[in-house]
């Protein structure tokens, strides 16, 4: 955590406590959800009254109680202080973003992702998302780049009905198709051969729907946006590991590719990280 957020808590924890604290915590528009270690649970509100003094604009606290799970991805949230709501509005490099903390997946650490992924994008492209959540990533390469259509899918009914309202909030709703339903189904049934650029945000799943994304892919090949989680102990590499994972699959189906930037975005646990590797495939 931020060392003023430490500073307005040396009063109030022991300095055994203090160490404990976790570094980081998540502001997603005016709602701060954090993580607090099992010893310190009976501190929890102490810590989010802090975290409320350190953000202004903060107006609720939530405690995250368990890990991302599920299909869907949800949070395990418990109230702590402030108003007792999960929605928000959420602003980043010029985009809304609508969403129920509670009942969708979001994340404000893929931030620079989705600003790197969208600065690859060309004039013209044809994109399909298979994992959009709220639409953060088709709202924000609809909003800075010059793609001519976006395929959002996202199985989350919740998760789709915030991102037609976010795709509204951003007019964007030129560009950016949401779909609701399992993305394997919709790429099979509707948007076989029709993209340059798929994304795969989900790292529990993008590995077992991984040929579904090249079947999207147009028939001269395109890209792959794919993201993991790795373990790689002491000497490994995440990235590498990803890699080789990647790559017998893809052999397996035949498909020819080159594998030219991947990179650590995050760490998920002790020596766990999320990995995304940026795949370009070619004509057979």
């Amino acid at each position: 955590m931020g060392g003023s957020l430490k500073l307005l808590l040396a009063n109030r924890l022991k300095p055994e406590e203090l160490r404990l604290l976790y570094k980081s915590y998540d502001i997603i528009g005016d709602i701060a959800v954090i993580r607090v270690p099992e010893a310190l649970q009976e501190q929890s509100e102490i810590i989010a009254e802090a975290v409320m003094q350190t953000h202004k604009r903060v107006r609720s606290v939530w405690r995250q109680v368990g890990p991302v799970s599920g299909d869907l991805r949800l949070r395990e949230l418990e109230w702590v202080v402030g108003e007792r709501r999960t929605e928000t509005v959420h602003r980043e490099h010029g985009c809304v973003f609508k969403v129920d903390l509670r009942k969708c997946y979001f994340s404000p650490r893929l931030s620079y992702e989705r600003v790197r992924i969208t600065r690859q994008v060309q004039p013209g492209e044809v994109i399909v998302n298979m994992f959009a959540g709220v639409g953060c990533y088709s709202i924000m390469i609809a909003k800075h780049s010059e793609a001519r259509k976006i395929f959002s899918i996202d199985i989350n009914p919740v998760a789709v009905k915030y991102m037609r309202e976010n795709v509204e909030l951003n007019k964007v709703k030129e560009r950016v198709l949401p779909l609701e339903g399992d993305a394997k189904r919709i790429v099979e049934e509707r948007l076989r051969n029709v993209a340059n650029r798929v994304l795969m945000p989900l790292p529990e799943r993008a590995y077992e729907y991984l040929d579904c994304a090249v079947l999207a892919l147009g028939l001269t090949g395109g890209w792959v946006h794919y993201y993991d989680f790795e373990h790689a102990g002491k000497g490994e590499k995440p990235v590498e590991k990803v890699k080789m994972k990647v790559a017998e699959k893809l052999e397996n189906l035949g498909v020819k590719f080159e594998t030219p930037f991947g990179r650590v975005v995050r760490h998920t646990g002790p020596n766990w990280y999320q990995v995304v590797l940026d795949v370009k495939t070619f004509q057979a």
